[in-house]
């Protein structure tokens, strides 16, 4: 009898890690979610630690694997939070907090390197420009502000990165994640020299690179005895949250497309050329499965409903709000809402920008703020999508995942503002998904994402746009698309 293997996928998110125990036919065995705190210490700043990460994923695959035959998984794979700056001294200690993807602080540095290094050249360095939440400002503003701790630095890595190097020992990270770092010539999957002595560190300070689906390592001996594995249990080096979930999607090779509605809200597109946006508002990064990708990112999505029900409306119970806001009220709104709560990066680059309301009178009702939230993020990710356009890429059909893609009417939202239909998979667990299927390439068990991709990812439900709606959701947009700029002088003025 052939013991069918077993693969961990891991999903290091901003709230908290998500694990998934997944057969080598896709099925998931078991799930289990643990939570670990985010820690604000200034407005606009946001970090976690470390250790929070590891232990939340040390004793979430214990209790994932209680019950189970140990013995028949094969590989972990990890899909993690992109861009967080995550430093560690000569003993490989954490030195401080490790600074995230949707923190603020480093509105100077972005300008000096936008500025004084310049746009076009760190576009030809890197394929990208520089956004506060990217890795290299974070290194600057740290040399600046933290210099005994910047002095300290042994080697530089991502959040998924720090768990790799816990479970095996290895400082790596690979081409997707490190894209989104300003570090890394991403056309040619090398460190930049310039970038790194831009930034004042070493390439000795730096992981070493892999393809996403490529092994790093087997378990440390202790951590394979704790979580009564195997110490032969294959690492592969996983990707950015981002393109693990366009795995765990299908969005691999030429031509496809995902949008993910999870804390932050993504249009992701895949391809199998490199290429840049002359605008640089779309991010040009590498793909896990080997190729390439366009992103744009908003940094505040599904968070942005999760906030108005939970701090203003002081309700969790999300589905009940949208089923007051009826049929005849789609496409009608007459209040909008701008959803930049942490600032903003695609396409608009704006750390300054801030969450509004515009519209409200006395007749607006609780329905109707519920409606202009879910209809705000959907107008914002259609600017990414209006980009992508303009560079004479034509979206016809898109995948749908993450937490806000739950909703059905937030996905009828979004068929009918982009005007396309939106699919959905049967298995939809985002980068923990994909992250296992990296492992089972990683593991021989299919010899390519794409060959992986085309055997696990099964189409689940298609919302289709309405014509008619979709004419009123134009009419719309055009109206939203003005509130940003009359009111972008104002931002600074108010924080």
């Amino acid at each position: 009898m052939v013991l069918t293997k077993l693969f961990i996928g891991i999903d290091l998110g901003t709230s908290a890690v998500k694990l998934s125990l997944v057969d080598e036919k896709g099925t998931i065995v078991k799930e289990v979610s643990r939570e670990y705190p985010l820690y604000f210490p200034q407005p606009g700043w946001s970090e976690q630690e470390p250790a929070d990460w590891w232990k939340a994923c040390l004793y979430g695959i214990k209790e994932l694997l209680a019950g189970v035959d140990a013995s028949a998984v094969a590989g972990i794979g990890c899909g993690g939070q992109m861009h967080g700056l995550v430093v560690l001294d000569e003993n490989d200690n954490v030195i401080r907090r490790a600074i995230l993807w949707n923190d603020g602080r480093t509105q100077e540095e972005v300008d000096y390197l936008n500025n004084e290094i310049g746009k076009a050249r760190l576009s030809e360095l890197t394929a990208n420009i520089a956004f506060a939440g990217f890795t290299a400002p974070k290194i600057l503003w740290m040399r600046k502000n933290e210099p005994e701790n910047f002095a300290r630095i042994k080697k530089i890595m991502l959040p998924k990165d720090y768990i790799n190097y816990r479970l095996t020992g290895v400082h790596c990270c690979d081409y997707s994640d490190a894209s989104g770092m300003l570090l890394l010539d991403v056309q040619h999957k090398r460190w930049s020299k310039e970038m790194l002595e831009i930034c004042g560190v070493s390439e000795a300070q730096m992981p070493k690179l892999f393809e996403s689906f490529e092994v790093v390592g087997t378990l440390n001996p202790e951590v394979a005895e704790f979580l009564g594995l195997g110490p032969d249990v294959k690492v592969v080096a996983g990707a950015g949250d981002n393109a693990a979930a366009a795995v765990g999607t299908g969005v691999v090779g030429n031509g496809g497309c995902n949008i993910s509605l999870g804390t932050s809200g993504t249009l992701f597109i895949s391809s199998d050329k490199f290429g840049v946006d002359p605008n640089n508002a779309l991010h040009a990064f590498a793909h896990a499965d080997g190729e390439w990708h366009l992103m744009g990112c908003m940094l505040s999505a599904a968070s942005c409903n999760k906030w108005f029900c939970d701090e203003i409306l002081k309700t969790n119970d999300y589905a009940a709000e949208q089923t007051l806001i009826t049929e005849s009220m789609l496409g009608r709104n007459h209040v909008f809402f701008l959803p930049y709560l942490m600032g903003e990066r695609s396409p608009i680059n704006d750390v300054n920008a801030r969450g509004t309301f515009t519209g409200i009178t006395m007749d607006t009702s609780r329905a109707d703020l519920v409606q202009a939230v879910l209809e705000g993020v959907a107008f914002a990710i259609r600017d990414s999508f209006e980009v992508a356009r303009s560079l004479g890429i034509e979206i016809q059909r898109s995948w749908i995942c993450g937490g806000g893609a739950k909703s059905p009417l937030w996905r009828k939202i979004f068929a009918n503002v982009l005007g396309i239909p939106l699919d959905m998979v049967q298995t939809e667990q985002g980068p923990g998904y994909g992250g296992a299927m990296l492992a089972m390439v990683g593991c021989g068990v299919y010899p390519s994402v794409e060959a992986a991709a085309g055997a696990l990812v099964k189409l689940a439900n298609t919302t289709e746009p309405d014509p008619a709606l979709t004419a009123r959701y134009e009419e719309q947009y055009q109206k939203y698309r003005k509130i940003y700029p009359a009111l972008k002088s104002v931002f600074p003025e108010i924080q």
